[in-house]
């Protein structure tokens, strides 16, 4: 009990000095591994094995050369499982994530779509309107 006490009063001490690392670590990947996505319209583990490589990179790049290096390769093993894990649990759902994408896409145009014909068509009707107000106006 005493040891948890002071596990819990050092990650309370502490804690801070490794979330503002993690919650850029996680920005940076998601971002990468999201840019990647949408560039190549697909989600592979290459995209994911990319973002770590780049992150772990990054994050190591001032240890030189040979952090940079080490970043990258430890950053690319660990993007290839998280990367697999996510596709892996995007099929169990039924539909991956480039078909979720295309239907979001599919959905937002066919409402846009009728949108614009619902306005195409009040602006057909206001038009015909007027016409037989002016036609109207002219006889009398």
């Amino acid at each position: 009990q005493s040891a948890h006490r002071a596990g819990l009063r050092s990650f309370i001490r502490y804690g801070w000095r490794w979330s503002w690392r993690v919650a850029t670590f996680a920005t940076i990947f998601n971002m990468v591994s999201t840019g990647l996505s949408v560039y190549r319209d697909k989600t592979t583990v290459s995209n994911f094995a990319a973002a770590g490589g780049f992150t772990g990179a990054l994050f190591r790049m001032h240890l030189g050369l040979q952090g940079l290096a080490g970043g990258l390769m430890f950053g690319t093993a660990f993007g290839v499982p998280a990367g697999a894990l996510l596709i892996a649990l995007h099929g169990l759902t039924g539909e991956t994530l480039q078909e979720k994408r295309t239907r979001e896409r599919r959905e937002l145009y066919e409402q846009k779509l009728a949108e614009w014909q619902s306005r195409l068509n009040v602006t057909e009707v206001l038009g015909q309107t007027e016409n037989n107000a002016q036609g109207g106006l002219k006889m009398d």
